[in-house]
């Protein structure tokens, strides 16, 4: 991604991603002897939901998931995400597939 000219850095980010956004696309190097040192704390809530697969899918998933140089937890988000698209889709066009739960 190409850099931006250097601008001033905003005051306030009101999302991470918009933080990140704006990181992304400046260097810091540019915007060094504007920085200085502050103190700060935050938590990041992240929510997870624990689910039991049976033994041998989890080491399915695990193989799977080496392979593909990714954690199991990587790959099975992908696997679920792609599955309800599908069945989102299906459900889309009215139609049903005993191949999609």
């Amino acid at each position: 991604m190409e850099k931006n000219k250097k601008g001033p850095i905003p005051k306030r980010f009101r999302t991470l991603e918009q933080a990140g956004e704006f990181w992304d696309a400046h260097d810091l190097g540019d915007y060094w002897d504007q920085t200085e040192e502050v103190e700060m704390s935050f938590r990041l809530k992240r929510k997870r939901h624990l689910f039991s697969i049976e033994p041998a899918l989890a080491r399915e998933l695990h193989a799977a998931a080496k392979s593909r140089g990714v954690s199991p937890e990587t790959i099975a988000n992908k696997w679920l995400r792609e599955m309800l698209a599908k069945k989102r889709a299906l459900r889309k066009r009215g139609t049903t597939s005993r191949t999609v739960a």
